[in-house]
């Protein structure tokens, strides 16, 4: 594998078959644990926005975002040969899946590696298993939660702390392939709601750093927000 790609979603509901990713990010990092690139958009969900109280995003934040047609050649071309990670990856794994499906395009089984479940064995001192308090049982400081990208730069931060503290265990594999059997990896074309040339309209979202996880009051007066998963 060529490393990792740390993926997050906010979506507008709990289940990938009736709700949408609203916003993606992408953290790539190499064998090193070091950054490589990063990624982020909102995405126009086509639809109700969802529960804004937790992931902030309301119906006009995604004006003029790009759909996920629009960015998913992009978003397969970072996610390609590497270990998907997340905090409760399982999860977001299962939107970026059914997201493709949508668009006719099965994506392959791809290893897995999860922050939130390593976190059981990692970090007994954690009051909890969702990113807060395992960031907080980390050390790690503030973050701007329920951001796709806060949560993915958090969960690689938890990735790195992991790996300073004990190294990391092999991913999990999705489906086995024929040994000496490079998985098939599919490309696909430019959106035709693009039009030709051009970059894709990308729509990032601010990352002001959230509330310290724990409840640590932040320097220098910003605002609470809420803790995230």
């Amino acid at each position: 594998m060529d490393g990792y790609a740390v993926v997050d979603v906010e979506a507008t509901g709990r289940s990938p078959w009736r709700h949408r990713v609203v916003e993606v990010a992408v953290v790539l990092l190499d064998d090193g644990l070091r950054t490589e690139e990063t990624f982020a958009t909102l995405v126009d969900p086509v639809g109700p926005v969802g529960p804004t109280h937790v992931h902030r995003i309301s119906q006009d934040d995604v004006v003029g975002a790009p759909r996920f047609r629009e960015v998913a050649p992009h978003l397969l071309d970072l996610l390609a040969g590497r270990v998907v990670v997340g905090h409760h990856v399982s999860c977001d794994h299962a939107f970026l899946e059914r997201e493709f499906a949508r668009i006719g395009v099965p994506l392959p089984a791809v290893p897995l590696l999860c922050t939130m479940r390593l976190a059981r064995t990692r970090l007994p001192a954690a009051t909890g298993w969702g990113l807060a308090a395992c960031v907080a049982a980390a050390g790690l400081g503030r973050y701007a939660a329920h951001t796709a990208l806060g949560d993915a730069r958090a969960t690689a931060d938890l990735l790195r702390h992991y790996g300073r503290s004990g190294g990391l265990p092999p991913a999990d594999r999705g489906a086995p392939s024929p040994a000496g059997t490079p998985v098939a990896w599919p490309r696909l074309a430019r959106a035709r709601s693009l039009g030709e040339g051009g970059a894709v309209p990308l729509l990032p979202r601010g990352t002001v750093p959230g509330p310290r996880p724990g409840g640590a009051p932040l320097p220098g007066g910003l605002p609470a927000a809420a803790g995230g998963e």
